[in-house]
């Protein structure tokens, strides 16, 4: 069968944390150890993806931006794999820090197991298993050692997931849906409640536990964002694959 491929000029990539397109409007977010957090991450931005705060060059000129509908869903089914890592560690709470980060309402676990049935029924299409070298399990993997080995690590991921999508990846899904979709609006970008205040709230616990870290803890955290930049960039890649 062949490749159900769409297209349209390239927007920005999927990370994002309430920069231009579709952003949310983030209260508070100047204060505390989340502000440094999110400068950290948008100074990994080009300037194409945040002319304000971007300080990366672009490797290369806006390409065409052609993506699958079989590379979309292998793309949920990879961020299926992160989620259900995140939010199982986060409900196991091993670390008693991370009791904090149940049931926020940012969780995107559920809502994918709902994409990826409605994409199968609706297209006759099915993701390919998920290999253990693959993006989404490699970085699930990752993801469990951190939790245990390196919480403040595991948290900057924590953080750059859940904030990248409601800002970027939204703006992602919104393109995607617009060429490959009919225009349908998929459960990963829906949120019960008002996303603001659910952020917000995850912010204030960020904040709260980072007092408690010291200033090498602190350091750890920031200067692990490249590498959830890299990892999910990885996830990201999928969407254009066959």
């Amino acid at each position: 069968m062949p490749l159900q491929r769409c297209s349209l000029k390239a927007v920005a990539h999927g990370h994002g944390h309430g920069g231009s397109a579709v952003s949310v409007e983030e209260p508070n977010k100047k204060t505390g150890f989340v502000a440094e957090m999110r400068k950290v991450a948008m100074k990994l931005h080009t300037k194409e993806q945040a002319p304000k705060e971007g300080e990366q060059e672009s490797k290369r000129p806006m390409q065409q931006f052609s993506p699958t509908k079989e590379g979309y869903l292998q793309f949920l089914a990879e961020s299926k794999a992160v989620y259900d890592t995140l939010e199982r560690i986060m409900e196991d709470a091993k670390d008693p820090q991370y009791e904090r980060f149940q049931n926020t309402g940012l969780e995107r676990s559920a809502p994918l197991a709902k994409d990826i049935a409605w994409m199968e029924e609706t297209y006759g299409i099915k993701p390919k298993e998920l290999s253990e070298d693959g993006p989404g399990l490699t970085y699930a993997k990752l993801l469990e050692d951190l939790a245990v080995s390196n919480p403040p690590a595991f948290i900057c991921h924590y953080y750059n997931t859940y904030f990248a999508h409601t800002a970027g990846g939204r703006m992602i899904g919104n393109k995607v849906a617009g060429m490959c979709l009919d225009g349908a609006e998929l459960e990963f970008y829906k949120y019960d409640g008002d996303l603001t205040e659910l952020l917000e709230s995850v912010r204030g616990n960020l904040n709260d536990i980072a007092e408690g870290w010291s200033e090498e803890e602190k350091d750890v955290c920031l200067t692990e964002t490249m590498d959830s930049f890299k990892y999910s960039g990885g996830i990201m890649s999928t969407i254009m694959s066959g």
